[in-house]
């Protein structure tokens, strides 16, 4: 899929929120909030256009596009994965890339290759370097554990720098920049699990569950019949980068953020006031992206929600997603079936509201504390 050019959304488009590719950029913060707000509301309704349900799923991806992070989406077959991300590069005015991960694939298929030119008029040759499918806007990693670590690789620069460097030169990827993968939890056969440096690239980490029941009947209606559903553009490349940069200016309270970091320094067996339950099951622990993230996925989902201050609901709301692959679980929690999820759960009720009152009566404490005589 090539670069489109942006266009103004006919009647009936996001036009109508004052949202669309070709729209002006928002002058200020408040401005921005609600532009933001504005735009997440008509990427909802245009992938809803194709995707039946899924809206946790959805809200997940659109939190991860604006806090500037990349997604992996793991669901058994048949359950849309490939055509959610496909929808939603389609309501974006950008470049798209699909890139199908198999055995045999090299990482200069990812990255490109340098290759030997020569000129018909001089007749020098010169190495000239090839752009591969990593230079795009929005790139679909799909069945990524099916291809070998060394390949997998490949994407670790790009993810965490957002450049490729190939024979020591170093090549900027345009900005925005939104690795999605998918893989499948079932069949182990063939595959190749991600070390846990290429787990950490990734933000959040989606489930994707069976649709209910009233879901699959609209699934089966939508496509068993001669009808062709498409989706417009919402946003352009300068439009996200500018939002992107929005969320990151959100102002988080003190008690909120030494939630979220608590939450992550519990979740390690060596810290020293880590519960019993956490020595006992768990092998690593968060690391320090797991605190960045859960920061920038509340940040996000405060915006989308239309409010410029984080609460401890937005960390909430995203700490499954952060943490479930980055707390590694033990031979323990395997015998008696405790996944990270469970651990997380019981994180999440040991923490919750005893930080922040613990928060407020130090600030209390500062403030009536009795002057001392000099």
């Amino acid at each position: 899929m090539s670069e489109t050019t942006p266009n103004p959304l006919g009647a009936g488009g996001a036009s109508e929120l004052g949202v669309s590719v070709g729209a002006k950029l928002p002058e200020n913060d408040a401005e921005a909030v609600r532009f933001l707000r504005e735009a997440y509301e008509k990427l909802v309704d245009q992938i809803g256009r194709i995707i039946v349900g899924q809206s946790r799923v959805i809200d997940e991806l659109l939190i991860a596009l604006f806090a500037r992070g990349h997604c992996l989406l793991e669901g058994v077959p048949g359950l849309a994965k490939t055509l959610m991300i496909r929808t939603l590069a389609n309501c974006l005015s950008l470049k798209f890339s699909r890139i199908q991960f198999t055995p045999d694939l090299m990482p200069a298929d990812i990255t490109g290759t340098e290759l030997i030119q020569e000129d018909k008029v001089s007749g020098t040759r010169e190495l000239r370097f090839f752009k591969g499918p990593i230079f795009a806007n929005v790139i679909l990693a799909d069945e990524i554990n099916r291809t070998p670590p060394k390949t997998q690789a490949a994407l670790l620069e790009a993810m965490q720098e957002h450049q490729v460097t190939v024979a020591g030169k170093r090549y900027p990827l345009d900005e925005p920049f939104f690795v999605l993968a998918t893989q499948n939890p079932i069949e182990q056969e063939g595959t190749y699990p991600l070390p846990e440096a290429q787990l950490d690239r990734f933000m959040f980490k989606c489930f994707i569950d069976y649709p209910n029941e009233d879901e699959e009947w609209e699934i089966v209606c939508r496509t068993t019949s001669d009808q062709e559903l498409s989706v417009e553009p919402v946003l352009s490349g300068p439009q996200i980068v500018m939002l992107q940069r929005i969320v990151r200016r959100v102002p988080v309270p003190e008690y909120v953020g030494r939630f979220a970091l608590r939450l992550v320094r519990l979740s390690r067996p060596q810290h020293p006031e880590a519960p019993e339950w956490v020595r006992r099951y768990v092998a690593w622990g968060a690391g320090p992206r797991g605190s960045q993230y859960l920061i920038l996925g509340g940040k996000a989902r405060a915006v989308l929600q239309g409010r410029y201050h984080v609460t401890p609901e937005d960390i909430h709301a995203v700490a499954y997603p952060v943490l479930r692959h980055r707390i590694l679980t033990n031979f323990n929690a395997e015998a008696e079936g405790i996944r990270s999820d469970e651990i997380i759960r019981r994180l999440l009720d040991l923490v919750s509201a005893s930080e922040e009152n613990t928060w407020l009566r130090e600030q209390l404490a500062k403030v009536f504390r009795p002057a001392t005589s000099s």
